[in-house]
């Protein structure tokens, strides 16, 4: 479950990736927003499209530092009930939340899980030109950046410049 929570949050707080200094929004209005919603089990729509977003634009501020949670999150859990549910395998937690919110529900409880189980590794990449998060699961829990490949290298060549200009 962990795992699963993890990757829906990280699809939904990066699909607003900022490329070459332009912005992009995987959650708009087009076909590509309605498939990656659908690919989660989404509907697609409009209304739930702008939820995601919302919500998006909530988790971002709040791991960023920059809000509290509160008011933004809390309204969108407002129409969400969980019923327990005894099974074979225990209880389990259905989720009770009118279709177009429930993407947008389960994203908030994915990173309340993440939060929990991960205490300080869902941060926001440490290259500020940057719009993406990461869970770390590195052993020290050190990792700065959402990709080595692309934001670790040219952080580091940037380091690497300036300490070679100035010395």
């Amino acid at each position: 479950m962990v795992l699963r929570d993890e990757e829906l949050l990280l699809a939904v707080l990066n699909s607003a990736p900022v490329t070459d200094g332009v912005a992009a929004d995987a959650l708009d209005e087009s076909r590509e927003g309605a498939a990656l919603v659908q690919s989660w089990g989404g509907s697609g729509s409009p209304k739930e499209l702008a939820r995601l977003q919302q919500v998006r634009a909530a988790l971002q501020a709040v791991i960023r530092g920059e809000e509290p949670a509160t008011d933004d999150l809390a309204s969108a859990l407002a129409s969400a009930t969980q019923t327990p549910r005894v099974t074979r395998d225990g209880v389990t937690w259905d989720l009770r939340v009118p279709d177009d919110d429930r993407l947008a529900v389960e994203t908030i409880l994915a990173w309340s899980r993440v939060i929990t189980d991960l205490p300080g590794r869902l941060r926001p990449c440490a290259n500020a030109e940057c719009n993406l998060f990461l869970v770390d699961h590195s052993r020290p829990g050190t990792a700065k950046w959402c990709s080595m490949a692309t934001c670790g290298n040219r952080m580091k060549a940037r380091a690497y410049a300036r300490r070679a200009a100035a010395g």
